[in-house]
């Protein structure tokens, strides 16, 4: 069974935000800094269990929430813009930073007591174990 996506942010907000991009220059403010983004995810499933891996760079673990709560997974966090200008002067910025969260509704599959995350070089991985009888079986026929 598919995971599904829901989001629980403005949808309008997302497009608004691309058709700003294509035909204005970012300005350097607290308002661009806090442009809404969302880290891209991606899920695969094997045999004993699946794996979801999202990009998060440029955060401390600490600052990532991972929640499962009723047959849901839920990724939360913020990335801070900070603006330290001992020196010269900002060009561009592109990068989005603010909060972002993510809502994954979990197939009945899926073992919550097994659940882990680990986060290294801004991908922060999701491993959800499979309940015993989600795994496959292989059952012996004999012909006669």
């Amino acid at each position: 069974m598919a995971l599904i996506r829901y989001q629980t942010v403005d949808p309008f907000q997302g497009i608004q935000d691309t058709i700003n991009r294509l035909f204005t220059e970012p300005v350097v403010n607290q308002a661009a800094a806090n442009r809404p983004w969302v880290p891209a995810v991606d899920i695969r499933e094997t045999d004993h269990e699946l794996v979801l891996k999202a990009d998060i760079p440029d955060m401390k673990f600490e600052d990532i929430d991972v929640r499962m709560e009723k047959g849901t997974l839920t990724l939360k966090g913020e990335r801070k813009f900070e603006q330290e200008e001992k020196q010269g002067s900002w060009h561009r910025v592109e990068r989005s930073y603010g909060t972002f969260e993510r809502v994954f509704t979990l197939p009945e599959t899926v073992n919550p007591e097994g659940v882990q995350a680990g986060y290294k070089n801004g991908v922060l991985t999701v491993t959800l174990p499979k309940k015993e009888i989600a795994k496959p079986h292989q059952i012996k026929v004999n012909v006669q």
